[in-house]
């Protein structure tokens, strides 16, 4: 028995269950501030308002929130968060003594503080700590005289909170997505060269079996930084300029793998000769790419050879557009012979294939600047001076974190978004809790509080679930409790010593075992820490069980009235809505192509309004994605397939920003015949793609069947060609340069064909589950 409790196994065991030690490191650093405030406040300076406020400080600044960042970030996190707190008590204690007043502004301070989460992840992962700093106060009625002493004994804990942080165990600078992504890049790099080796004419090509392996890898790495993205109840971003930046690359890096594997191993099966200026740019994708990598791994690195590789990738793009027409061989029409129809579809759709090998490279190429871009930037803000950063500031910075903060939260104000649902949610169940202590007279209401806010969930049946594993914990808790005082009886010098063990059981139980098991320690906790310096009342063990049980009631019924039936009813409406913006903006990119190939009017701004709805419809699928994830229970057995839908959104979403994005430095061409049939082609059969995607949005509310997908090539190919054969025979470079424009349009029109087979078959796959 000994053997098992030795210390190498106590270390073992908690390095399985919290392999960084984060939740270890944040209990000792508790175990030594919260006494040490609570001896100070209470024994030396004899203030019970300021020792309590100054260990409930502690508490929640060292144990229920970690920031994240450099040390700049996470000293000006702390004192924003101590900032935050001292407003919130002085409102508590302001409205406490009248109850009408204080369920309005609960009702309010909840709902701002839990959908200020969709702001930035450090204020959905602190807003349990922070509303712990109006709960306490606005349950605890108190004169105006002891509001002093309470500001005073959370200053104390913040500075205790601050310096323990930055000298015990000071966390690393992390990013959750930041290696994810680097291992993304060096594996589609590696894919990348295996392509460009299978390309060329040097005798080291790879094996089908090598590019099986590289498309493999790319796929699990690209699943694994997905895992990370969806890992979390809430978007792993903040308000920081590298945060921003680091969290464009899952769209962009995911639409890049899935276009680097697409049709490989066998994808070069008869494919033309591939020419040098095409494998100059493949190489070049690569070399971005392993770059990009470098310095994802390595924040603090210098940028500079990003950079450069950036820039010739530009120029290998602008030569391949550039040199791209005259290797085409344009077919004629040949009317006079008996099989002339088949001989000239047959030679239309070998110009298509010829046009496929250019069109892959920029396509690639436009991801991979992307890419590049936001690593650039990312790295650029991490090497701000102090001062900068300490100010949220960066020169020449497109997008603010406040027009930043407003576009996040714009996009979830609206009635039918996951993340407004749950704070109304909680902040009506905590506005009835309020009005519910005030009416009962409940003598520790700050326990009811607490319970209404642990167990909501984001619907009825998982509140449920919750609700029985708090009330099971604080049953444990207080059965442990009562044993405590009543092993202690008259010796209180004994909780003093029980005090910091049981500040370090509540600060790892919940991450090493479970959350009844946290929710045990958390009660634990409480009990020793009221009882502590004075006669211990074994008597209270029983009440917290007692108003804990109201608290859960109130957050069941307040699940079973709003919104019962939770994320997975919203994640269907959330990719109807996403797929209908998505295909919106996918149809304005293409009008917006078209009015650059003629001479016409451009809206001022282009498809940027477009771009921007479905930029938020997305964020909102992402939000109710991962609130389905996080939901206790079994997980529903078509998950894969509604994985497979999200990811059909950012496709579609990215496929019209490269769209946009070959057009938005063009000059209008001059208005010939063939230009403009070439135009009415392109957009009479994108409107037929984007009105396949607005049907197929409307088949999430189970009323309409799943559209058939179209073919691969549903628009009159022979006449394309033939409208850009006339162009290409007229010797001028600017028509040139357009038509291979239009082609490579074209083909991302068919990208977007070829994905409506996938989330056709993954929305039928779903629906008859």
């Amino acid at each position: 028995m000994r053997d098992r409790i030795r210390p190498t196994n106590v270390v073992a065991w908690l390095k399985r269950r919290d392999p960084q030690l984060l939740a270890t490191h944040r209990a000792v650093r508790a175990a030594l501030v919260l006494p040490a405030l609570l001896a100070v406040c209470g024994q030396v300076l004899h203030s019970p308002p300021m020792a309590t406020f100054a260990a409930f400080g502690a508490f929640s600044m060292l144990l229920l929130v970690e920031f994240s960042g450099s040390l700049v970030e996470r000293i000006r996190a702390q004192v924003g968060f101590a900032a935050v707190w001292a407003v919130l008590i002085s409102l508590g204690t302001l409205v406490a003594g009248t109850a009408w007043l204080a369920v309005c502004l609960t009702v309010v301070v909840v709902f701002v503080f839990l959908f200020s989460g969709v702001v930035s992840f450090v204020l959905a992962g602190a807003g349990t700590a922070l509303l712990m700093g109006f709960i306490l106060p606005v349950t605890s009625p108190a004169p105006l005289s002891d509001l002093p002493a309470r500001l005073a004994g959370v200053g104390l804990a913040s500075a205790a909170s601050i310096l323990t942080t930055c000298v015990l165990w000071p966390r690393k600078t992390s990013q959750p997505l930041r290696l994810p992504a680097a291992r993304v890049c060096a594996s589609i790099a590696v894919l990348v060269r295996a392509e460009v080796r299978s390309l060329g004419d040097r005798g080291d090509q790879p094996t089908s079996g090598q590019l099986r392996a590289a498309v493999c890898q790319a796929a699990s790495a690209a699943e694994e930084l997905r895992h990370s993205f969806v890992a979390t109840n809430y978007r792993p971003t903040g308000l920081s300029v590298s945060s921003r930046a680091v969290v464009r690359l899952v769209d962009e890096l995911g639409w890049l793998g899935e276009r680097a594997s697409d049709g490989l191993p066998d994808a070069h099966s008869g494919r033309p000769a591939c020419d040098d200026v095409t494998l100059e740019t493949l190489d070049a994708i690569a070399s971005v790419l392993e770059q990009a990598d470098f310095v994802l791994r390595n924040p603090t690195a210098d940028h500079a050879s990003l950079v450069l590789a950036s820039a010739n990738l530009r120029t290998a793009v602008e030569k391949l557009e550039t040199t791209t027409t005259p290797r085409f061989s344009v077919p004629r029409r040949r009317s006079a012979e008996s099989d002339g129809r088949a001989f000239v579809e047959r030679d239309v759709r070998a110009f298509v294939e010829r046009t496929e090998t250019s069109f892959r490279s920029q396509e690639l190429a436009f991801a991979a600047l992307h890419v590049a871009d936001n690593v650039v930037l990312a790295s650029l803000a991490e090497g701000r001076p102090w001062h900068e950063q300490l100010l949220g500031r960066m020169q020449g910075e497109l997008v603010t974190p406040a027009a930043s903060a407003r576009e996040r939260a714009s996009a979830h104000f609206r009635w039918r978004s996951v993340w407004m649902h749950n704070s109304l949610r909680g902040a009506l169940a905590m506005g009835i809790a309020v009005a519910l202590v005030n009416v009962t007279s409940v003598q520790h209401s700050f326990w009811v509080l607490l319970g209404t806010l642990v167990v909501l969930g984001s619907n009825a049946v998982s509140t449920g679930r919750k609700a029985v594993r708090a009330v099971v914990g604080t049953a444990a808790g207080s059965l442990a409790g009562l044993a405590v005082l009543l092993a202690v009886g008259h010796h209180v010098s004994l909780l003093w010593l029980a005090l910091p063990l049981a500040v370090i059981i509540a600060g790892i139980a919940p991450t090493a075992v479970s959350f009844v098991a946290g929710q045990a320690a958390f009660t634990l906790l409480l009990i020793i820490l009221v009882n502590t310096g004075k006669a211990p009342d074994w008597h209270s063990a029983l009440v917290r069980l007692e108003d804990v049980g109201i608290g859960c009631v109130v957050g069941i019924l307040v699940g079973l009235v709003f919104w019962p039936r939770g994320a997975a009813a919203e994640v269907d409406r959330a990719l109807a809505d996403a797929y209908a913006k998505s295909a919106t903006y996918l149809g304005e990119a293409l009008e917006y192509a078209g009015s650059r190939f003629v001479r016409q009017p451009v809206r001022a701004g282009g498809p940027l309004v477009a771009h921007r709805r479905a930029a938020a419809a997305s964020r909102r699928l992402d939000d109710a994605f991962r609130n389905l994830l996080s939901e206790r229970g079994p997980q529903p057995p078509h998950l894969p397939d509604v994985v497979d839908l999200v990811m059909g959104v950012a496709t579609l979403r990215m496929t019209a920003d490269a769209v946009t994005g070959l057009w938005e430095h063009t000059a209008s061409q001059r208005t010939s015949r063939e230009n403009v049939r070439a135009r009415q082609l392109l957009l009479d059969n994108s409107r037929r793609v984007t009105r396949w995607y607005l049907d197929f949005s409307e088949s999430f509310d189970g009323t309409n069947d799943v559209p058939s997908p179209l073919p691969d090539f549903p628009w009159d190919a022979e006449a394309l060609v033939e409208s850009v054969g006339h162009e290409l025979r007229e010797d001028d470079p600017h028509a040139a340069d357009s038509m291979v424009r239009l082609m490579w349009t074209v083909g991302h029109l068919r990208s977007a064909c070829r994905l409506q087979a996938a989330v056709a078959a993954a929305a039928t796959s779903e629906r008859r589950l």
